[in-house]
């Protein structure tokens, strides 16, 4: 995974949208580094879904974030869904 990149931001979102968006993405960091909280990681997925409703924002996201780090949001949150377990981890 490349160190530096650049979320994709909209210009009308709010900067509580962008925390919301960027918790998302530290815990699917997470998930692949140190794992994290299902239910925490969850939380911050429903709260980045609050920030983009559209599932077409959500896959266009998605794609820019997989195609600069290698890390899929929706195959983290599927792993995230079917675990068992309390910690996520890849």
């Amino acid at each position: 995974m490349s160190e530096n990149y650049t979320l994709p931001i909209d210009s009308n979102w709010t900067v509580e949208d962008i925390v919301k968006v960027s918790n998302l993405i530290d815990g699917v960091l997470a998930v692949y580094e140190t794992g994290i909280s299902k239910r925490i990681l969850l939380e911050r997925f429903d709260m980045f879904r609050e920030v983009m409703p559209a599932k077409s924002e959500q896959k266009q996201f998605d794609r820019d974030f997989e195609q600069q780090t290698g890390y899929s949001i929706y195959k983290t949150m599927q792993l995230a869904q079917k675990t068992i377990r309390d910690k996520v981890r890849a």
